[in-house]
């Protein structure tokens, strides 16, 4: 098992940096931790789940001793399991920690709409990201290791960016009249405004930027 995610509590959003610096002796013990690893451990059977606490490793740690619970997957799973391991730490309130990606998952700025879905080309899927994770993620777009990225409310619209020569190609679809908006960007710092609009639930990009339909 080689791909692994970290969760613990943190009282406010940290960046990716902070993330991979924190060390297990900072990190306070928090009672939701416990909680997620052992639904983490009902939910994820071909998944090995570690709780880490001040008394001794395992999921049968002290509730308050568990610093950061650590789930590793099957590489051939990691896709489906990560996609609910975000949801879950969630769900009890933690942040997730991938150190595989250099990401961190906080909970906060999410997009307006609820249900909206970050897609990336190296497989990532979350529901609700925060802002701050779609910055990091657009910051990592390469041909080979992560062609695209996505912020999508199915149903209704998305907005989609792909590396190319000089640039990136940025994608705006308007599902309710089926129509696609195509335009080049040079510059990844439109790319990043762009979604953050998109986010919010602001469309300043299609007055802002040339499009073809």
């Amino acid at each position: 098992m080689s791909f692994e995610l970290a969760v613990w509590y943190e009282p406010e959003p940290i960046t990716a940096a902070r993330a991979a610096a924190t060390e297990r002796g900072a990190i306070a013990p928090h009672p939701a931790v416990a909680a997620f690893a052992r639904d983490a451990a009902a939910a994820f059977p071909d998944a090995e789940i570690e709780a880490e606490a001040d008394a001794g490793d395992g999921a049968e740690a002290d509730a308050r001793g568990v610093r950061r619970a650590v789930v590793r997957m099957p590489p051939d799973r990691a896709d489906a399991i990560s996609a609910e391991v975000y949801a879950l730490a969630r769900a009890h309130g933690l942040i997730c920690h991938d150190p595989g990606r250099g990401l961190v998952h906080n909970l906060a700025p999410t997009p307006v709409h609820p249900g909206t879905q970050l897609h990336t080309g190296d497989g990532m899927v979350v529901t609700d990201p925060d802002l701050g994770l779609v910055h990091d993620v657009l910051g990592r777009l390469s041909p080979a290791g992560n062609p695209f990225a996505a912020l999508v409310l199915f149903g209704r619209h998305f907005i989609q960016v792909s590396p190319e020569r000089g640039g990136y190609e940025l994608e705006y679809k308007d599902g309710l009249r089926d129509v696609i908006h195509r335009t080049h960007v040079d510059d990844l710092g439109e790319v990043r405004r762009a979604f953050a609009e998109y986010a919010r639930d602001e469309r300043g990009f299609l007055d802002r930027l040339s499009w073809e339909r």
